[in-house]
C-alpha cells in the first residue's frame, strides 16, 4: 500500500509540473515571434477558467500542491491571453524589454 501511494504521489508531481509548464512554450514563442498571430484566446480564455476552478476546488481541499501548480499555470494563461490582444508593436517593446534572442 506505501508503494502504491507513493508511485501516486509521483504521477500527481509529475502532471502538475507538466500541465504548469505547458504554457511556456507558448508565451516565450509570441514575445521572441513578436506575434500573438495563431494564438486562439477563446482556449486560453477557457483553460484560465478550469485552472481557477482547479485553485478553488485546492482551497477547498486545502490542497497546497493543487494550488500552487494551478495558481501558476492561471497567471500563464493571463500573459497568454494579455499578449493575444495587445498589439504586435506593444509585443516587440516586451521583446525588446527582455532581451529575448531572436536565433
Amino acid at each position: 500500500m506505501h508503494n502504491t501511494m507513493e508511485t501516486t504521489s509521483i504521477i500527481g508531481i509529475l502532471a502538475a509540473f507538466f500541465t504548469t509548464i505547458a504554457n511556456f512554450p507558448q508565451a516565450y514563442k509570441i514575445i521572441k515571434e513578436k506575434t500573438s498571430k495563431g494564438v486562439s484566446a477563446n482556449t486560453y480564455l477557457v483553460l484560465l477558467m478550469g485552472t481557477s476552478l482547479w485553485v478553488i476546488y485546492g482551497v477547498l481541499q486545502s490542497d497546497w500542491p493543487l494550488i500552487i501548480a494551478n495558481a501558476i499555470s492561471s497567471l500563464l494563461s493571463m500573459i497568454i491571453l494579455f499578449l493575444s490582444w495587445i498589439s504586435d508593436k506593444k509585443i516587440k517593446g516586451i521583446h525588446k524589454a527582455l532581451k529575448v534572442d531572436d536565433k
